[in-house]
């Protein structure tokens, strides 16, 4: 195996930050586009939980987070210092108590007694901490964008996708600028770009 093997999801979000962090650093990766329900039994074989993203390292390391992705990319080039720029505690509350609600308030069928508007809220109240801190700095990691930034804003589209009028509405004027650069940048544009599915030969 000459490169690392990545499976990912186009959507997903979690895939969609391991791609930034891939893409920035330069890093030569073999792309295996998926669908979340035809998984590939290559990749169940190597991680059983049947999760994206997955990365396949030529020495048989597997890496099955998300963030464990980001971090071995950027440890082997970082060319915009992205490391340096690392709030772990914004990203667990990302991870945490806001994915906790966003799952809730986009698929609500898929949970008893999910209240999609209580959650909606819920979920406003952990922008505004975002909000707050964009308000004095262009991005979450200070004056350029970074691991913070990359970690979470595939999160924050997925909650504006879900209503985006409602989303324009609110106000945080700095976090729908913050989301706006982000997707009008070259880097989101390349980490988007369609892949045909992926087949296994033979």
């Amino acid at each position: 195996m000459a490169e690392p093997i990545l499976y990912s999801f186009r959507r997903c979000p979690y895939a969609m930050r391991a791609r930034l962090a891939l893409q920035v650093s330069g890093v030569e990766i073999e792309h295996r586009e998926i669908l979340l329900r035809e998984k590939p039994a290559h990749m169940l074989e190597i991680s059983p939980k049947g999760t994206v993203p997955v990365v396949l390292l030529p020495d048989g390391t597997v890496l099955e987070e998300s963030l464990d992705v980001m971090l071995w990319a950027l440890g082997q080039n970082d060319p915009e210092g992205w490391l340096a720029r690392k709030d772990d505690g914004l990203i667990a509350a990302n991870d945490g108590p806001f994915k906790h609600h966003l799952d809730r308030y986009k698929y609500p069928n898929r949970y008893d007694d999910a209240h999609p508007i209580k959650h909606r809220s819920a979920c406003l109240d952990q922008l505004k901490v975002l909000e707050t801190q964009l308000q004095s700095q262009p991005f979450l990691s200070g004056e350029m964008r970074g691991f913070t930034d990359a970690a979470i804003m595939p999160f924050i589209r997925q909650f504006a996708n879900t209503d985006r009028e409602w989303f324009d509405a609110q106000p945080c004027p700095a976090l729908q600028q913050w989301l706006a650069q982000w997707l009008a940048s070259d880097i989101f544009g390349k980490v988007m770009a369609k892949h045909e599915l992926w087949q296994p030969e033979g």
